[in-house]
């Protein structure tokens, strides 16, 4: 997660950009390229040479030569003005850094030599995405809308408590910031201005807000949705090259290209007899829903915003045992594309592209065995058996396609 630089965490840089750098028609298949500057990530840094590659948000690569006259200045995440930018050094730059290198790019758009350098430096991105996620887990909700009031401009979504599925109706006022995943978009930073009206029955959505202390309303300050798509699969081939692996579908029985990009989230669901010590400090599935030495994951959960209420389990649990699919899917270690192999059964999220064969994943979770093990032990005593996986695993437990920012 942290190395995935997100836009929305150097907002303030394009902000300020927006206000040095006017586009000109000749430069719009690059919007991160203009006549006064180049925005990107470093990718390579030479200090004995004085150069830089950065590779902008469009994908263009550009060589920035530095002089002994550039100055370099340090921006923090959310400034959107020089008033409290920090003099640096060359030296101060570093891999994985965002930067607007201002001056004039060369006439083919590859080379630059700015007179001055702003950085907004990896740590601090890192360090205020984690504050923003931790927000989002704290004050969050998640989960699917299940009805529309355009009247009154209320949302009404399911979402999945320690006490079972819950009813929230989310009012929309005009403060609310809402923002929407595009088709075959896959980064929570690249969900585009939205309103009530895009918003659809079905979609998933995560809010940031307060929840009444009865919980059956929730004030939100932001709201993302989306329309996904989650299907169960199992592999049949990789192509770490394209980026892409065939599967066949659990449901339909037909074949499936997911396409991997660099942004995508795969993460690897444990075995069942890792579950205890890896979420529940060894006291396996059911045991209570604690971490290690049995505290809770993350804190009480039941104080949390979705996370449970009075008398139930902390980490998702229902009183006496049990626990959060959602919050563990969240916690799992990421894997590389390359851990995947031929015969793994995996669960992938995407959103609804122009191609249902094709789809761009956004979460990629291998070892759903475990899953549908997990969600067969969730069944009432007697009554349980294994679910099936060709009524879309993951379409009611839990919720894959939106992440965290």
């Amino acid at each position: 997660m942290v190395q995935r630089l997100s836009k929305s965490l150097s907002l303030a840089l394009f902000l300020l950009a927006g206000i040095l750098i006017q586009p000109t028609p000749a430069q719009t298949q690059d919007p991160s390229i203009n006549q006064n500057g180049v925005i990107g990530e470093i990718k390579a840094f030479d200090a004995a040479a004085k150069q830089l590659v950065v590779k902008t948000d469009g994908g263009s690569l550009v060589a920035v030569t530095l002089a002994d006259s550039t100055t370099y200045l340090r921006l923090a995440p959310g400034e959107t003005s020089l008033t409290n930018a920090t003099k640096i050094t060359m030296t101060d730059l570093g891999e994985g850094d965002r930067v607007f290198a201002r001056g004039v790019p060369s006439e083919d758009r590859k080379s630059i030599a700015p007179r001055m350098v702003i950085v907004m430096t990896r740590a601090d991105i890192a360090k205020k995405q984690e504050a923003e996620r931790a927000e989002w887990r704290r004050r969050g909700i998640l989960g699917v809308v299940s009805a529309l009031n355009p009247a009154t401009k209320e949302i009404t979504i399911s979402t999945r408590t320690m006490a079972g599925p819950q009813e929230v109706i989310i009012p929309v006022s005009d403060t609310v910031e809402m923002r929407r995943y595009a088709p075959d978009s896959i980064k929570f930073s690249d969900a585009k201005v939205s309103s009530f009206g895009e918003l659809q029955v079905g979609d998933q959505l995560r809010a940031l807000g307060n929840r009444s202390p009865d919980g059956p309303r929730f004030t939100a300050e932001k709201i993302v949705t989306g329309s996904f798509r989650t299907v169960s699969g199992t592999v049949s081939a990789i192509n770490v090259g394209s980026g892409e692996v065939s599967i066949q579908d659990l449901q339909t029985k037909q074949p499936l290209t997911i396409v991997i990009k660099q942004d995508a989230v795969l993460r690897r669901f444990p075995p069942m007899a890792e579950l205890g010590t890896m979420f529940m400090g060894g006291r396996g599935p059911g045991g209570g829903g604690g971490g290690p030495g049995g505290q809770p994951p993350h804190g009480n959960r039941s104080q949390q915003p979705g996370g449970g209420g009075p008398g139930q389990e902390p980490g998702g649990g229902r009183p006496g045992g049990g626990f959060n699919v959602q919050e563990m899917l969240e916690r799992l270690p990421t894997i590389a594309l390359a851990d995947l192999k031929a015969g793994d059964t995996i669960v992938v999220s995407s959103t609804k592209g122009a191609d249902i064969n094709r789809l761009t994943a956004i979460t990629l979770v291998t070892g759903a065995d475990t899953l549908l093990n997990l969600m067969a032990a969730r069944q009432p005593q007697g009554g349980r058996q294994m679910p099936d996986p060709g009524a879309g695993l993951g379409s009611g437990e839990f919720q894959i396609g939106i992440g965290l920012p």
